[in-house]
């Protein structure tokens, strides 16, 4: 038996010590949509399985990563004031900043006081390499990249609870609205494998989730390749689009609720809405991007369909599923939008059967053909705009809630509120309030509206 005396052993302890791995604590935040929700919670887990302790946003850490948006000018706004936050409570973390903002502006997010990483949408998934070969300095350091280099997908789903995940099966976009940055942020129209997402779904209904929603930049453009071998062995290479991808989940055991998270009004089939209505698993709501009521305003934006095909669209949803949720979004003061073409906006989303409103304040974004567009709406008007269509959506919620009342419909509970009380949806999207009972939790339940 050795006998280096307690002097040795300290010494072999202190040795221990300087070359043990140091577990460094990380906190991400996400701003903007579903699909970064994603692709935030795919991170962190990333991180976590390199070592990493994920730690709550609000408190101190080693590490800080925002996942930004810049869909709108708010987004860059609060993504300045998060790295302020971060300095005065956690000075010497490292900041980290990526998805559209960074990818867009990585030299101004570099200017920003605390920031010491800047990654693009190439990048973002290499990030615990990142973290291993940077330190605190006084420069930052930007590993973006041109945005023709970015046409690999990388799939992604959230789990911050339990009961509903957003699954990322589609990313970039192909159009050219004008007034969107999107397609130079996220690059070209590419989607998953239908046998990845399939993974993906087990590993997801495994964790006891109820409900997935498929997201991505262009939902209803999804579009990949199978291959299968026929009888005398010839390969052949086949095309699936959305709506093979909703056949093959349908049939899948485990997760009992799915929603389409956001699918262009022109990509939106009378096959997939048929298929929708006879559907038990995928949800009766649909959110189908508007943007404009006017046929004009439509043609500015650069949209691939008029105002008439959009009434068809809902039109034919209600015929099917008179109980269908569906959801708009709309863009208030585009360049050129005279208070005519407002009022046939206006008159237009009154007039269809329709459930709810996003509301967006058009905000000039750099590199987009709309800052040639003119006259410019002043922000004053494009404010009372969004107000007075804030209050057509509280009604048409109002409304479209007011018609179920008295029906037993299928409601997914989550989580305690609190306040003590449990929330949940039905499965056509109307929002359920109820006194906490933890047998209701990640259950669904038939409830009287």
């Amino acid at each position: 038996m050795l006998n280096f005396g307690l002097k040795g052993y300290y010494n072999i302890i202190e040795q221990l010590l300087i070359f043990a791995p140091m577990s460094k604590t990380v906190a991400l935040h996400t701003l903007g949509c579903k699909l970064n929700f994603s692709e935030t919670s795919t991170m962190g887990r990333m991180l976590e399985n390199d070592g990493f302790i994920k730690k709550d946003f609000n408190e101190v850490a080693d590490v800080y990563v925002i996942n930004t948006c810049s869909v709108t000018e708010n987004a860059d706004k609060e993504c300045r004031l998060l790295v302020r936050r971060i300095q005065k409570k956690a000075p010497e973390a490292l900041v980290v900043i990526t998805g559209c903002y960074a990818q867009l502006k990585p030299e101004e997010i570099a200017n920003i006081p605390g920031v010491d990483l800047v990654l693009g949408a190439k990048e973002k998934f290499n990030l615990s390499f990142h973290l291993k070969e940077i330190t605190k300095s006084d420069s930052t350091k930007i590993c973006s990249c041109d945005i023709e280099d970015v046409n690999i997908f990388t799939s992604s789903y959230s789990l911050n609870d339990r009961t509903r995940t957003f699954l990322k099966v589609q990313d970039g976009c192909d159009y050219s609205c004008s007034f969107c940055t999107i397609p130079m942020a996220r690059g070209k129209s590419r989607s998953d494998s239908i046998q990845n997402i399939l993974e993906n779904v087990k590993s997801i209904s495994a964790k006891g989730c109820k409900e997935i929603v498929l997201t991505g930049i262009n939902l209803g453009d999804f579009k990949t390749q199978s291959i299968e071998t026929s009888h005398d062995q010839t390969v052949i290479e086949k095309e699936e689009y959305f709506f093979d991808l909703i056949k093959v989940l349908d049939a899948v055991e485990g997760i009992e609720r799915y929603r389409i998270s956001s699918i262009e009004p022109n990509l939106l089939t009378n096959e997939i809405i048929e298929f929708v209505s006879n559907s038990k698993k995928i949800m009766p709501h649909f959110h189908i991007p508007l943007q404009s009521g006017s046929n004009k305003i439509l043609g500015l934006m650069r949209r691939r369909y008029k105002k008439e095909l959009y009434a068809e669209r809902v039109g034919l949803i209600k015929t099917m599923m008179p109980h269908c949720c569906i959801g708009v979004d709309v863009i208030v003061g585009f360049p050129g939008e005279t208070d005519e073409d407002f009022k046939e906006s206006f008159d237009f989303l009154h007039s269809l059967d329709i459930s709810y409103l996003h509301v967006f304040t058009y905000s000039e974004r750099p590199n987009t053909t709309a800052l040639e567009l003119k006259p410019i709406v002043p922000i004053n008007i494009r404010n009372e705009r969004n107000k007075i269509l804030r209050n057509l959506s509280y009604q048409k919620m109002q409304y479209f809630t007011s018609q179920h009342i008295g029906e037993t419909r299928n409601v997914l509970f989550e989580s305690e509120q609190s306040n003590g009380m449990i929330e949940g949806f039905t499965d056509n999207y109307i929002k359920i309030v109820a006194p906490f009972n933890k047998d209701f939790v990640n259950k669904i339940i038939q409830w009287k509206i």
